[in-house]
């Protein structure tokens, strides 16, 4: 649904892009991430066709955002981290606007007003002033415009800015719904929210791609790292992991008790094997995963 290919951009002399490719398939929901001046928003707006790469390719649903942008923008739902709204307007009045501008007409709009309201939440707000709305339902409203025309690819930037917990859940909730049916490119600041709605992350940094890959598999290629609670002898618990250098010091568990941690060079069948004959009692035994926060702040160290 979405293919970058070798896209640098320059603004002046300062290089915002250079050499991005990565590829989006249909279905899929792939979290963007970046640290301020990474350049994810003119990513985003070169998907969108407000800008132009100076160099590589871009194609939407097999469409080259260069030689058909009019109709790549019909192929797109797009929420920019400032909501476009006019709150001087009635939802409905807003929706029925951006679906007519959206060459949407008669019987096939009303039915897209019905199925977004609904969709996103609207039937109890649907005839009130924008202006009088929480922040939680203008990106509601906004959600709403983005979907009107049942585009093919959605990409939301900071879709959850400033709102409450309830509010981002119920969100998250509209997000993942959307990704059953359409491809979507979520940019956010928030970890969390990718954690909780993305499958995928693409990692961008100083215009550069630095990681691109399930967010379990991103998790998984660092070392091996086990904690261990144990009780015993501290000169058994050397005995038993005296070969990979293990980390212990006393558990608060009580006298006897020992926090052990492993790391590299074994895997949790090999920690049991290690165990077996052993006078040690196990009192916890975790697999210690590294969150996306360290991943991203290793990848986007200066």
């Amino acid at each position: 649904m979405i293919v970058v290919k070798d896209v640098s951009k320059w603004y002046g002399s300062t290089r915002a892009l250079g050499g991005v490719s990565f590829r989006i398939m249909r279905g899929e929901i792939v979290g963007f991430l970046g640290p301020n001046g990474a350049g994810k928003s003119t990513m985003m707006r070169i998907l969108t066709t407000y800008l132009r790469p100076d160099v590589g390719e871009v194609r939407v649903c097999d469409l080259d955002v260069e030689e058909s942008p009019l109709e790549v923008r019909r192929r797109v739902g797009y929420l920019p981290e400032m909501n476009p709204l006019y709150e001087e307007m009635r939802v409905d009045s807003f929706l029925r606007f951006i679906g007519r501008a959206r060459g949407l007409r008669g019987s096939f709009l009303r039915t897209r007003l019905e199925e977004v309201v609904e969709g996103c939440g609207l039937g109890e707000k649907f005839r009130k002033p924008i202006y009088t709305l929480s922040k939680g339902f203008r990106q509601r409203v906004g959600l709403a415009q983005a979907m009107i025309h049942q585009p093919d690819v959605l990409i939301l930037d900071e879709p959850t800015s400033g709102l409450d917990p309830n509010q981002i859940l119920e969100i998250r909730r509209l997000i993942r719904q959307m990704g059953e049916e359409r491809t979507v490119l979520l940019s956010t600041h928030i970890l969390q929210e990718v954690q909780a709605v993305c499958d995928r992350v693409l990692i961008i940094h100083r215009g550069e791609i630095v990681a691109d890959d399930l967010l379990v598999r991103l998790q998984e290629r660092e070392e091996s790292r086990f904690t261990l609670v144990v009780r015993g002898q501290r000169q058994e618990v050397e005995r038993v992991f005296g070969s990979f250098s293990p980390q212990v010091e006393a558990s608060s568990e009580g006298e006897g008790v020992w926090r052990v941690e492993l790391v590299g060079g074994i895997d949790g069948e090999g920690v049991f094997d290690l165990l077996q004959g052993s006078s040690l009692k196990v009192r916890e035994f975790r697999r210690d995963r590294r969150t996306l926060e360290d991943i991203f702040r290793d990848l986007t160290r200066d």
